[in-house]
């Protein structure tokens, strides 16, 4: 092991020790519209990873935007899943969506987050998936 692997191994150690959320990624199918009977069956989902991440703010405030007539607030979150964690069978692409399914801060349980975009690199301590909440 050279410097930089062990600098690297010891950087991924840390970060690892600070995913206290237990996150679910997946992605969401496309639902069923039957125009004969009027009703929509919900498609299932992929899973893509459920495990242990850190889930962070990038700060207190939000946006506010109009989304079909609808204010709604856009709050931005990096989650980070630990290097070791295993590659998903698919890409995170934005449109996925991150359920916090368990967090020390009681506040942070049940928190839904759409993914909007994905870090890679070799030198990473951890990887980083920008996502953001809308309410």
């Amino acid at each position: 092991m050279n410097e930089l692997d062990a600098i690297l191994a010891a950087g991924r150690a840390a970060a690892a020790a600070l995913a206290r959320e237990t996150v679910a990624m997946y992605r969401p199918g496309a639902d069923d519209f039957d125009w004969s009977t009027g009703t929509t069956t919900p498609a299932a989902s992929t899973a893509l990873y459920t495990g242990p991440a850190r889930v962070k703010p990038l700060s207190a405030e939000g946006r506010e935007v109009d989304a079909g007539e609808q204010p709604l607030t856009l709050r931005r979150f990096t989650v980070s899943l630990p290097w070791a964690a295993p590659v998903p069978p698919l890409r995170p692409r934005p449109g996925d969506v991150i359920d916090v399914l368990a967090s020390p801060d009681a506040r942070m349980a049940g928190l839904r987050l759409w993914v909007t975009g994905a870090d890679y690199s070799s030198t990473a301590t951890a990887w980083r998936i920008s996502a953001e909440e809308r309410s």
